[in-house]
């Protein structure tokens, strides 16, 4: 079980200030690079310097995140989910990330309702109720997914802006590389991973597909294998565009305050 890169995605939903994962992945019966992402090539090293013409359409598709509503469904290897309903325009939003293991599954739950976020992790929410999380307690660069501001657990955007080469392939489709040592803080990838990369942080492949409506779709990052371990790929599929978010305030009965401990485990 990958232990490091579940850390990472779990951190990304708040998860990991408190459960210390070990497993990782996640079941996902689509994945991009199939015809819901446009046909997006298999993700490997391209060469050449980066189309200046591509890196601004796929920059456009990108921004269309932060104009509308949209679900998001990522994966990674057979043990690790995360779907959620986003409303960037309305600060709202809502995910669940499903981690398992071979004898064990763990589900986080995160609720953005305007400047005010909330979760439901194992072990420090009790039954029916929600932890609230003072943002401005994060430290800076943590990446806690939902949270003002930045609603995409990816932070596409600006994983987007450490692209090192990139061209399109045909209409709906890019390919390129990343540098991940540009990125930390963003799609569950932290500073001491890219430590753990070493050299290959910086080259790292990946493709992105659009939709009909030149939206970003889907989005592969074949991330490096850590401890030698069988790399597994960050799989991100971006649908429903539009699509109602009902993100609904807890009555205050059911929210506490979240520990001291889990803002020290991201940092704070």
């Amino acid at each position: 079980m990958r232990t490091a890169r579940a850390r990472g995605i779990v951190v990304a939903s708040l998860a990991a200030a408190a459960l210390a994962v070990g497993g990782c992945s996640a079941n996902g019966s689509a994945t991009p690079g199939s015809s819901a992402s446009g046909g997006a090539p298999v993700a490997s090293a391209s060469a050449g310097a980066a189309d200046p013409a591509a890196a601004a359409a796929l920059a456009a598709a990108t921004a269309q995140l932060g104009t509308s509503s949209f679900k998001m469904t990522l994966t990674s290897g057979p043990g690790l989910q995360l779907t959620g309903l986003m409303d960037a325009p309305n600060s709202a939003g809502t995910a669940t990330l499903v981690a398992s293991g071979s004898n064990t599954e763990i589900q986080v739950k995160t609720l953005l309702v305007g400047q005010d976020l909330y979760v439901q992790i194992p072990g420090i929410t009790k039954a029916d109720t929600w932890t609230h999380v003072d943002v401005s307690r994060l430290p800076e660069g943590a990446n806690v997914g939902l949270r003002p501001g930045q609603i995409d657990p990816v932070n596409t955007a600006q994983l987007l802006s450490s692209t090192t080469d990139l061209q399109q392939v045909d209409p709906r489709s890019f390919r390129g590389t990343l540098d991940l040592s540009k990125a930390a803080g963003v799609a569950g990838v932290d500073q001491k991973m890219i430590t753990t990369w070493g050299a290959q942080a910086q080259n790292v492949p990946f493709t992105a597909g659009l939709d009909e409506q030149g939206r970003l779709s889907a989005l592969t990052i074949q991330l490096p294998a850590v401890n030698g371990q069988q790399a597994q790929p960050l799989e991100v599929l971006y649908t429903d565009y539009g699509t109602a978010v009902n993100a609904q305030r807890p009555a205050a009965a059911q929210i506490t305050e979240a520990p001291d401990s889990l803002y020290t485990s991201l940092g704070g």
